[in-house]
């Protein structure tokens, strides 16, 4: 008897034992499945947190394709530089609905062309001042040490709904910007300003008193400058030039061959070549003649007061 009760007794402690490890190993199971449910929860989280990150994260639009290091970002409804491909960026003390003060109807998820100047030595953008259609001022914003450091300068005082506006410099002294505004219907104001101190201080020249609406303008050096009018259904170039630096301004003639008659009708800036200048003009808004995107190229020996044809330019060679 003694014998049986001490057998039951054993098995009845093997078989606890057996009932506790079972438990045990139970227990730890479930809890790892909990905590690989947390692990995958945490992971989650944390990729749609990266997620949320890379979508806030600015992406830089770049203006010149030949160096993908600078470039600028309108997120966020903030102006803001970056020159090492967006690793860091630098805010410019603008308004973001002050680039595109007055008359302007474009894109407003990227700058205004020719409003601006981003490059490694010179960050500079041109806005405006006051309720858009007012009276507005002009002015230009720039930074000489990559956005550490910003200067406010006036371009003028003002101006009625600004609608052309553009800004470039030659060299680290000499720039200009060229603004048109008050416009009714096919007609407004446009003038130019000049800087002979890297942007500090601006000087407001002639201008060709023309009313038509002007299509580009710009200077090839200090004395010598175009303004080119004509953008609703021009029908020849309309070209004016100084050769002193803007104290006065003559047409420029620019002999069309009989075959491009209304063909080639607006002009573009000229460029300096080795000998003489180079001139494109274009189609205009409404040509057609090869799909609209065939330019003539002219050429002038006398420093753009005349220009002779020289050939077509296909758009793979603009």
């Amino acid at each position: 008897m003694k014998n049986i009760i001490i057998t039951t007794a054993a098995a009845m402690l093997v078989t606890l034992v057996i009932a506790t490890v079972c438990y045990e190993n139970a227990n730890d199971g479930i809890e790892a499945l909990n905590q690989k449910e947390t692990a995958q929860k945490q992971a989650l989280k944390e990729s749609e947190q990266r997620m949320k990150e890379q979508e806030k994260r600015l992406q830089p639009i770049h203006p010149n394709e030949n160096n993908k290091k600078i470039g600028y970002s309108l997120q966020n409804d903030k102006l803001q530089i970056t020159f090492d491909k967006g690793k860091k960026w630098g805010a410019a003390p603008i308004e973001r609905e002050d680039l595109f003060a007055g008359e302007y109807n474009g894109d407003k998820q990227e700058l205004i062309p020719q409003s601006f100047v981003l490059t490694e030595k010179l960050a500079a953008f041109l806005y405006g001042t006051g309720e858009n259609g007012a009276v507005q001022q002009i002015m230009l914003t720039l930074s000489t040490d990559k956005g550490k450091t910003w200067h406010d300068s006036v371009i003028t005082e003002k101006i009625q709904g600004v609608r052309f506006r553009k800004v470039a410099f030659l060299d680290e002294k000499f720039g200009y910007v060229i603004i048109s505004g008050d416009r009714t219907m096919s007609q407004e104001y446009s003038t130019a300003f000049v800087t002979q101190d890297g942007g500090k201080n601006w000087k407001h020249i002639n201008n060709p008193n023309v009313t038509r609406l002007i299509s580009d303008g710009g200077f090839i050096d200090e004395k010598t400058g175009f303004m080119s009018y004509g953008t609703i259904n021009p029908e020849a170039p309309d070209l004016y030039v100084t050769q002193d630096g803007g104290e006065t301004w003559q047409p420029s003639k620019v002999e069309i061959p009989e075959k491009y008659d209304k063909i080639f009708v607006t002009a573009e800036v000229p460029v300096k070549k080795e000998k003489y200048l180079a001139m494109d003009v274009n189609q205009g808004p409404n040509g057609d003649y090869l799909g609209g995107e065939v330019k003539g190229r002219f050429i002038s020996a006398d420093n753009g007061k005349t220009w002779q044809f020289e050939k077509e330019v296909q758009p793979d060679e603009i």
